[in-house]
């Protein structure tokens, strides 16, 4: 939702100016995404709302492992349930690393593992659990949000089709099917 859009955005520049403000780097920052499957569109996800959490980071780690994180993801989840129909179906994070020729929407191999982890503690239960990455140095130098959504394969998938992407094409070079 576009509502969800700004938050995360919002959320995303906050981590930037925290971080230059206080003389250093752009800070990353994390958000869990609520929403739902789309009933007309097979295989797609919406975000309706967005809740930034407590938690900071720097370069390629932004890990939700603190107990005071967990618990207040626990408490935050529950209080949710009461009011609303949608799940907890994704998270959010930033790369706020430089304004360069590529974007910097991509899963980090730390941003792997913990996809991998949402996605099999979810997806089992129909809730299918999907990562998105923000560069908000990006978005703010082109003035259109540059973000990216992902789902990953299980180390243990065979693809019945050599080197197919998610997105059903069919890539040789192996760094630009990664991307």
């Amino acid at each position: 939702s576009p509502t969800a859009l700004m938050k995360m955005m919002t959320h995303c520049h906050s981590g930037v100016e925290k971080g230059i403000k206080s003389g250093g780097r752009p800070i990353e920052v994390m958000g869990l995404c609520l929403g739902r499957p789309d009933p007309t569109t097979p295989k797609t996800l919406v975000v309706t709302d967005v809740f930034p959490l407590p938690i900071e980071g720097f370069e390629t780690r932004v890990i939700a492992d603190d107990e005071d994180v967990v618990n207040y993801m626990i408490a935050l989840g529950e209080s949710l349930e009461c009011t609303r129909k949608e799940k907890f179906m994704g998270w959010y994070h930033s790369h706020p690393f430089d304004v360069g020729v590529n974007s910097h929407c991509f899963l980090s191999s730390t941003d792997i593992s913990t996809q991998l982890q949402w996605q099999r503690m979810e997806d089992p239960h129909g809730n299918p659990f999907l990562a998105i990455v923000v560069d908000p140095l990006r978005s703010l130098a082109k003035n259109k949000p540059e973000l990216k959504a992902f789902r990953v394969y299980p180390p243990e998938y065979n693809s019945p089709v050599v080197n197919q992407c998610p997105d059903g094409s069919i890539v040789e070079e192996e760094n630009t099917r990664l991307e």
